[in-house]
């Protein structure tokens, strides 16, 4: 198949801007593209259980040290002393941004020239003790969705992703076709890109400067699908060519969609092609913390 035009940082641009959600749940929404998942949409997303196979996206909590984990996380154990018997205790800490940790990013983590989600100013609504506006805690009750898995490496042929070759939107678009599903509002968007393949034999996967993913021209398809959220194993390429703060990650403040970076995905891809559908309910639960840009996250997909 021929390759395709890349779009110029103009055409990204207004893919940012002119494409912009903000205002349509109203000018005060915190939300965002998770309005889209109502309760019929959940009990949809509820009958796909049907083998009761569950799968966790998520990554160990990343303690270790590493080339892309530069501050691990914090583990300290303690016990606990009560008579004859006792207890185990202990304490975790996290900066969990970053390439390691899997985790949710909410509406106020970040942001372009032109504001946060809705328009706000960073400056007005993030403080040292917490975001005021498009905390985590507007999706406390947990993401729950239909999720549909698009399987870049088994469409390809090939174990991953490369720096060269990044996962372009309308390559997902005919993946899509190829494993028979079609995405609807409300969805959960995942993306496989082959990420432990790629650590098995290159430098672990964003220990550098650069990084293969997802490239900027899938934002037309993340905003026409209407999705509520976006889930992958790689980032946004880096660089994203255009010279611009933001590329995929600019689905969270343009179109009000939430980001679970870092998932672990191929015990997932092996999954869907072993109970040979693609599509499944996902259920994302954050940790309900005030004024939070985000959470860590486990989560699980059920067939």
């Amino acid at each position: 198949m021929p390759e395709r035009p890349i779009p110029t940082k103009a055409e990204v641009e207004s893919y940012l801007l002119d494409r912009q959600n903000w205002g349509r749940w109203g000018a005060d929404d915190q939300v965002g593209a998770v309005n889209l998942i109502t309760a019929e949409k959940r009990v949809r997303a509820a009958s796909l259980a049907r083998s009761g196979r569950a799968v966790s996206l998520s990554r160990e909590f990343p303690k270790n040290p590493a080339p892309n984990n530069a501050n691990p996380a914090q583990h300290f154990m303690g016990l606990l002393e009560r008579g004859s018997g006792g207890g185990a205790i202990d304490y975790y800490g996290i900066s969990y941004h970053g390439q390691a940790s899997t985790h949710l990013d909410s509406l106020c983590h970040v942001w372009n020239e032109n504001g946060m989600w809705n328009g706000r100013r960073p400056e007005a609504e993030i403080a040292f003790d917490g975001a005021r506006w498009g905390a985590i805690t507007n999706w406390s009750t947990g993401i729950i969705t239909r999720g549909v898995l698009l399987d870049v490496p088994r469409f390809r042929g090939e174990p991953f992703v490369t720096q060269e070759r990044p996962i372009h939107g309308w390559e997902l678009e005919d993946i899509a076709k190829a494993q028979g599903v079609a995405l609807e509002p409300g969805d959960a968007l995942v993306v496989y890109g082959g990420r432990e393949a790629w650590d098995r034999v290159n430098p672990i996967w964003g220990s550098g400067n650069s990084r293969p993913g997802l490239h900027a021209s899938c934002l037309p398809l993340i905003r026409d699908s209407d999705v509520a959220l976006l889930v992958c194993d790689m980032m946004d390429l880096a660089p994203n060519g255009y010279d611009l703060p933001w590329s995929v990650h600019g689905v969270i403040f343009a179109y009000g969609v939430g980001l679970v970076d870092n998932a672990l995905l191929e015990p997932l891809a092996a999954a869907c092609a072993e109970e040979g559908r693609y599509h499944f309910m996902l259920m994302v639960l954050p940790l309900v913390v005030v004024g939070g840009t985000g959470s860590p996250l486990n989560p699980i997909a059920l067939f």
